[in-house]
Parts: structure tokens; C-alpha cells; sequence
């Protein structure tokens, strides 16, 4: 059994552990509304640009002429996942469950006998993933020193890809990011970029025949297929940011409960313990004055 003073020390130190975990728990608070923000505010400009490209793109069809990122190279032999996770721990599963979407489908390119590349965004990915993917890695993106995420890190990231595409370093592309829904649910989600992939427009086939564009559709898709990989990849970053704050919270909360928990079961643990020892101490005495 532990001495009243080893008890002691200990419930103080659960005590500043717990002061500590309650302070990451409010500046989480404080940056997810922002986080959450930015995210919800990216949304309906994504979704509508998506839309217009794909209107686009269904006008465009499967003719020779569409551009590279629309047709693809014509294989799907080589792939790129691009693994995005935080630059910093402590908010519970967010970076393994990400890190495990990645390896689970890892697994089943090579179980197809496709080839995998993978490009890190964020330490706790790679550090995650280098242990039994190392091989396959072929870049890294530290956002470390960024404190605010903007669209300036999307496009060096959107370069990047876009470079090893036009180098012919792979077929597919695909982002792995967790998708925000509220404080204690961030969904996992892996989306393809590179060949574009988008919804059919609303109204059919015939939907795209409303609009006469001037240049044609090729030309635009030319423009704007670039940006729209930047586009994705921001709104993935910016899902990322508020996915890892409402984690953060969320466990840093879970922390902060379990540090009282164990503070109370210590302080009943010290008492039972000083009680015991004023016990005995009483016992000595009164057997010293009855052996007088």
C-alpha cells in the first residue's frame, strides 16, 4: 500500500493533469466554432462548383478531346492516396481512424495487384503509416507551421498532385480526410479527384443543353479541372480542421471526467490510509499507558 505522501503527490498530480486537460478542452472550444465555421461556409461554393463541372462534363462526354483530369490516362494500374490527418495528437481516434481507412484500402489495391503510392499530409499520418508502409511513400506536406489554413496550402498541395500526374507517376488519385458532422462524429471518407468523378446533373442528360458556353465545354474543363482539385483538397483540409478540434474536445472532455474520477478515488484511498495510520498511532499510545 502507497504512503500518505506518495498519495498525496499522486492526487496532485491527477490534479494538474486535470487542469492542463480542461484548458485544451476550452481553447478546442474556441477554435471549432471557427473550424466549424469555415467549413460550413465552403460547402455550398464546393457543391455548386462541382455541380457546374459536371454539368461540363456530362456535355463533354467520353470524346477525344477532354482533358486529361476528366478521361484519365486510360489505366487505373497506379494510385496515389493522399492521407490527411493533424500535425498534432491528443484528440482521440481522428488520426487512426484515418490512418486505418488508408490502410484498408492499401490492402485492397495490392490484393488487385495495383500499385500504391502515398503522399502524407500531417504528422500523425505519417508517423502512423510508416511503420508498415514506409516503402510506399513518395512525399510529405507539413502544415506544422501554417496557424491558419488557407487556400494559398491547397494549391501547393493541388501542385504537387498535379505535377506527378502530368509526369505520369499514377492513374488515380484519391484524398482521405474525415468529413465533419458534429463534436463527437467526424466520418472517414476517402473521395476520388484525379480522373474528376461527379453526380449526374439535375434533370438528365438534357439538363446541360440550358447553356451555351462560349469557349467550349473542353476548354473550360481545361481552366477549371485544376482548380476544382484545389477546391476539393481545401474543403477537405478545412473538414480536417474542424473534424480534429470537435475530437480534441471531445476526448480532452472525456480526460477531464476521468481525472475527477480518479482524484475522488484517491482522496477516499488517502483517507482510508490516514485513518489508518491515526488509528495505530492510537493504539501505540494507549498500549504504552497501559504498560505503565
Amino acid at each position: 500500500m502507497p504512503n500518505l505522501k506518495d498519495l498525496k503527490n499522486r492526487i496532485a498530480s491527477v490534479k494538474n493533469t486535470r487542469k492542463i486537460t480542461k484548458a485544451m478542452q476550452m481553447v478546442s472550444a474556441a477554435k471549432l466554432r471557427r473550424a466549424q465555421e469555415a467549413a460550413e461556409a465552403s460547402r455550398p461554393y464546393t457543391e455548386r462548383f462541382n455541380a457546374v463541372l459536371g454539368g461540363l462534363a456530362a456535355g463533354v462526354g467520353g470524346s477525344d478531346s477532354a482533358p486529361k483530369l476528366l478521361s484519365g490516362t486510360g489505366g487505373d494500374q497506379t494510385h496515389l492516396l493522399v492521407v490527411m490527418t493533424a500535425e498534432r495528437g491528443l484528440c482521440g481516434g481522428f488520426n487512426a481512424n484515418i490512418s486505418k481507412l488508408a490502410k484498408a484500402r492499401v490492402a485492397e489495391l495490392q490484393a488487385k495487384g495495383k500499385t500504391v503510392k502515398i503522399l502524407t499530409v500531417g504528422k500523425k499520418g505519417r508517423d502512423s503509416l510508416k511503420r508498415e508502409l514506409g516503402q510506399l511513400f513518395v512525399g510529405h506536406v507539413d502544415l506544422s507551421e501554417v496557424k491558419r489554413l488557407g487556400y494559398v496550402d491547397a494549391q501547393s498541395i493541388a501542385k504537387d498532385v498535379l505535377a506527378r500526374f502530368d509526369a505520369g507517376e499514377f492513374d488515380v488519385a484519391t484524398i482521405f480526410y474525415a468529413k465533419f458532422v458534429n463534436v463527437v462524429s467526424q466520418i472517414p471518407t476517402a473521395q476520388q479527384i484525379i480522373p474528376a468523378s461527379f453526380d449526374a446533373p439535375e434533370g438528365g442528360e438534357g439538363a446541360t443543353t440550358l447553356y451555351d458556353y462560349e469557349p467550349d465545354e473542353e476548354a473550360i474543363l481545361a481552366d477549371l479541372l485544376p482548380r476544382g482539385v484545389a477546391t476539393q483538397i481545401f474543403a477537405a483540409l478545412l473538414e480536417n480542421a474542424a473534424s480534429e478540434q470537435g475530437a480534441r474536445m471531445s476526448a480532452m472532455d472525456n480526460a477531464t471526467r476521468n481525472a475527477g474520477e480518479m482524484i475522488d478515488k484517491l482522496t477516499i484511498e488517502y483517507n482510508r490510509s490516514r485513518q489508518a495510520v491515526i488509528t495505530n498511532e492510537l493504539i501505540e499510545i494507549i498500549s504504552g499507558a497501559e504498560a505503565l
